[in-house]
């Protein structure tokens, strides 16, 4: 049989030890996560720098349907003259 102090001792060892190896677990699981939000993080700058050109590239197109109006007035014009020319 085992001394009294020792296997009072044993409970403490399997726990800590138990312990331990949950800590190690997760401490594995999460350092992986943290890097990939890390990464994720430095290449959502690059993206957002990537969409604030993009915005700045295409700002003309907002007055497109102006400019289509514009054509669409003139084009009318140049028929109306080539009819009033007999053509």
């Amino acid at each position: 049989m085992l001394h009294p102090t020792l296997a009072s001792n044993t409970g403490w060892v399997i726990g800590y030890t138990i312990g331990i190896v949950v800590v190690v677990v997760v401490v594995a699981l999460v350092v992986p996560i943290l890097l990939l939000a890390r990464r994720i993080g430095n290449q959502a700058e690059a993206v957002n720098t990537g969409l604030q050109k993009a915005v700045v590239n295409t700002a003309a197109l907002a007055e497109l349907s102006t400019t289509i109006e514009s054509a669409e007035a003139i084009v009318a014009g140049l028929k109306r003259g080539r009819r009033r020319l007999g053509g």
